[in-house]
C-alpha cells in the first residue's frame, strides 16, 4: 500500500492521507474491494428474506468504520466535519444510501452478473449529470473508454438481462444511478467533507431498515447468525472501498471516477464464477465477452491517463 498512499503526522497529531503515485490506482483499488461484495451476499442463507436486517448491520458497520477512520485521521477534532454538513452532504448521503439499498435488493432478485453489469451504467449517468451540473468536460480518452464500455454492456445484456427478473435489473439500474449521483455530489463542492457524506449514507440505511422492520429487534433474532457476520464483513468491504474512492474524488472528474470503479463489475462476476469460492454462478458467453470489453475500456483509459501525465511532466 506504500505506493498508493503515505501517512504522515503533523504537529497537531492529525493524520493526513497524501495520494502519491497514481490517483487512478486508488479508485481502481476501490473497485477491486467492492467486487467482493457480490460474493459476500451470495454466501447469505435465504438472502432475499433478510434484506433489511442485512442493510441495518451493513449501514451501521460502514458508519462506525468511517468514524474510526476520521478519528485516526483528525483526532478528537473530527466532529467538526459534521458542523460543515450542507446540502451536498445530505443529497450525497441519500443518493449513496439509495445505491446501497438498490444493490442488495437487485442481487437477491436476479443474477450477480445482471446486477453488477447494470452498475456499468454509472460512468454514463455521472458524465451526463457532471456535464450539466458541474460543467465538467469529457476528455477524448474518457469518451472513447465510455463508448467501449457501453458496447460491452450491450453485449452482456443481449441474453442475461432476462435471466433474472426484470425488476431486479431495473433496481440494479436505480442503484447505479444513486452511486453516479453520489459521485457528482462529492465533486460538487470540493471543500465539503466527503467522509461525512458516507457516514450519513450508512446512518440513512440503518434508520430506513430499522423503520421497515418496525423498530423491532425480533427480526434480527430470526436471521441466521452467519448472515449477521456477512453483513458486517460487507460493511467493512464497502467502507474500505469508499475511503479509497473518496480520496481519489478530488483529483478526477465524475465520469472518470465511475469508469475506474467498473472493476467492481468485472471482478464481482468473476468471483461468483470461480469454483474456488464455491458459488459457481457461471456467466454466459455474452457476459464473459462483455466483461472482457469493459476491462479493455478501463485498461485503455488507465494507459491514456498515464500518457497524459507523462506529457504534462515533460
Amino acid at each position: 500500500m506504500s505506493d498508493v498512499s503515505e501517512i504522515q503526522k503533523n504537529d497537531d497529531n492529525k493524520v493526513n492521507f497524501k495520494i502519491s503515485g497514481s490517483k487512478d490506482s486508488v479508485v481502481f483499488l476501490a473497485g477491486i474491494f467492492w467486487s467482493f461484495g457480490a460474493l459476500t451476499v451470495r454466501y447469505m442463507v435465504d438472502g432475499h428474506q433478510y434484506v433489511f436486517q442485512y442493510l441495518f448491520y451493513r449501514g451501521l458497520t460502514i458508519s462506525i468504520i468511517l468514524l474510526i477512520y476520521l478519528f485516526f485521521r483528525e483526532g478528537f477534532a473530527f466532529y467538526k466535519n459534521f458542523l460543515k454538513i450542507g446540502i451536498p452532504s445530505i443529497l450525497g448521503g441519500l443518493f449513496l444510501a439509495t445505491a446501497f439499498t438498490g444493490f442488495i435488493f437487485s442481487i437477491t432478485m436476479t443474477t450477480a452478473a445482471v446486477t453488477l453489469f447494470m452498475l456499468a451504467a454509472m460512468p454514463f449517468i455521472a458524465a451526463i449529470v457532471g456535464y450539466f451540473v458541474l460543467g465538467e468536460i469529457l476528455k477524448r480518452s474518457t469518451l472513447i473508454a465510455m463508448v467501449v464500455a457501453f458496447i460491452g454492456v450491450c453485449v452482456m445484456i443481449i441474453n442475461d438481462s432476462i435471466s433474472g427478473t426484470a425488476l431486479g435489473a431495473i433496481i440494479g439500474f436505480i442503484s447505479a444511478t444513486g452511486f453516479a449521483l453520489y459521485t457528482v455530489t462529492i465533486r460538487w463542492k470540493p471543500e465539503t467533507p466527503k467522509f461525512t457524506t458516507v457516514v450519513l449514507a450508512g446512518i440513512f440505511c440503518t434508520i430506513f431498515a430499522f423503520f421497515i422492520l418496525g423498530f423491532s429487534f425480533e427480526p434480527f433474532i430470526l436471521m441466521p447468525e452467519i448472515n449477521s457476520y456477512l453483513s458486517i464483513l460487507h460493511g467493512i468491504i464497502v467502507a474500505a472501498g469508499l475511503i479509497l474512492y473518496s480520496l481519489g474524488a478530488k483529483y478526477l472528474p465524475s465520469a472518470e471516477l465511475a469508469l475506474l470503479s467498473l472493476m467492481e463489475v468485472v471482478g464481482g462476476v468473476l468471483w461468483v464464477w470461480l469454483p474456488i469460492f464455491g458459488i459457481n454462478e457461471v456467466p454466459s458467453t455474452t457476459v464473459i465477452i462483455g466483461g472482457f470489453i469493459i476491462t479493455l475500456a478501463v485498461v485503455y483509459y488507465g494507459f491514456a491517463a498515464r500518457q497524459i501525465d507523462i506529457n504534462i511532466k515533460t
